[in-house]
C-alpha cells in the first residue's frame, strides 16, 4: 500500500514509518519543518510538506493514498492551554480525510488514548464507545477528542475502512520524552520520587515499536470501525514506577499528598493519579498481535530514562 501518514517523525511515527517499509508499504509523511522532512528521507519515506490546517494537502495526499494513518496532534498547543483547540484542528483534519476517503473502503487510522475510560476498572475496547455512558471527567477538550474518535468509527457507515488503536498514556523506549520521562525529570528537580497518595493506581504501558507493529496490523485487516488497544502491560502501579525511578536516581520514595499533587508534579498531576487498568485482549484475538518487546518495568531498568546528557 501507499499509506499517508501525519505525525510521522513524531515518537509513534518514526517507529511507524520503518514498521511499514518493512513489510513492503510505500510511506508518505507529513512534514511541517526542515528536520522533519529530512528525518523522513532518511527513514526512506516521501515527504509531504505541509501542517494540520493545510487541509487541501491532506485531501490531496488522502486522495493520492491506499490509506491514512493520522498520528499528529498539536501537543505543543494543548500543554499551553489549548487543549480544545488541538481537538478542533484534530476533527478538521479528520473530517478532512473521511471525505476523501469516503466509499473507497480504504484504511483509516487515527491514534486515541486509554487514560479516564473507566477509572477504577479495567477498561475494555467496548469503554468509551459513542453509545456507553461517560464520567463526568470527560468534558471539555477531552470530550471532544473523544468525539474525533466516535467520527472516525462512524466513517464506517461511510464506506471508510476506520480504525481507533488507543495508546496507554505511557508508549515507552530509548527516546521517549513524554509522561515518564516528564516522571524522571520531576523526581530530578524535586530531590524524591513521588507518588500520589498511596501509589496503588495503576497506569497500562506498551512499548513503541509493539504499538508500531499493532499499527501496521490494524491498517492491513482491521475491520472497519474497529477499536483497538495497544497495550501490553495492563497496570503497573505508579508506586513501583516511583520505586524503579529513585533507585535509578538515588533519591527517597515519597507519597504526594493529593492536596499537594498539583505544587508537586503541576500539569502531570491530574493524569498520575488516575487509576486507568486496561485491557487488549480482544485486539489480540482480533489481529494476533502480540507483544514481544520489554514491559514498561524492565525498560525502566535498561537505564535509559536516567541518562543525563553529559552521558
Amino acid at each position: 500500500m501507499r499509506v499517508f501518514i501525519t505525525g510521522a517523525s513524531g515518537w509513534i511515527g518514526s517507529a511507524v514509518v520503518p514498521e511499514l517499509i518493512g513489510a513492503g508499504h510505500q510511506v508518505v509523511g507529513l512534514a511541517r519543518s526542515d528536520a522533519s522532512a529530512a528525518a523522513l528521507t532518511a527513514a526512506g519515506a516521501e515527504v509531504r510538506r505541509g501542517t494540520l490546517d493545510d487541509l487541501d494537502t491532506l485531501r490531496s495526499a488522502a486522495a493520492d493514498s491506499d490509506g491514512v494513518i493520522h498520528l499528529a496532534f498539536k501537543h505543543d498547543i494543548a500543554f499551553s492551554g489549548g487543549f480544545e483547540d488541538a481537538a478542533d484542528a484534530d476533527r478538521r483534519a479528520i473530517d478532512t480525510f473521511g471525505e476523501a476517503l469516503a466509499g473507497s473502503d480504504r484504511p483509516f487510522l487515527i491514534a486515541s488514548g486509554t487514560l479516564g475510560l473507566a477509572p477504577g476498572q479495567v477498561a475494555t475496547e467496548q469503554h468509551g464507545q459513542a453509545s456507553a455512558p461517560l464520567g463526568a471527567h470527560w468534558t471539555g477538550g477531552l470530550a471532544k477528542r473523544l468525539a474525533n474518535a466516535h467520527a472516525t468509527a462512524a466513517l464506517a457507515e461511510r464506506g471508510v475502512r476506520s480504525s481507533i488503536v488507543r495508546l496507554p498514556p505511557t508508549v515507552h523506549g530509548d527516546g521517549d520524552h513524554g509522561f515518564l520521562a516528564t516522571v524522571v525529570a520531576i523526581a530530578r528537580e524535586k530531590g524524591v520520587s513521588g507518588y500520589i497518595g498511596d501509589g496503588a493506581n495503576r497506569w497500562p504501558a506498551v512499548h513503541r515499536s509493539d504499538a508500531a507493529h499493532l499499527f501496521r496490523l490494524a491498517l492491513e485487516s482491521a475491520p472497519a470501525g474497529s477499536t483497538l488497544h495497544a497495550v501490553a502491560d495492563e497496570g503497573v502501579p505508579i508506586r513501583s514506577v516511583a520505586e524503579v525511578i529513585g533507585r535509578h536516581l538515588a533519591l527517597p520514595v515519597t507519597s504526594i499528598d493529593p492536596d499537594d499533587a498539583a505544587g508537586h508534579f503541576t500539569w502531570l498531576a491530574a493524569f498520575l493519579g488516575m487509576d486507568s487498568p486496561t485491557s487488549s485482549a480482544h485486539t489480540r484475538e482480533l489481529l494476533g498481535w502480540q507483544p514481544t518487546q520489554p514491559g514498561l518495568m524492565d525498560d525502566l531498568d535498561k537505564g535509559h530514562y536516567f541518562a543525563t546528557p553529559s552521558s
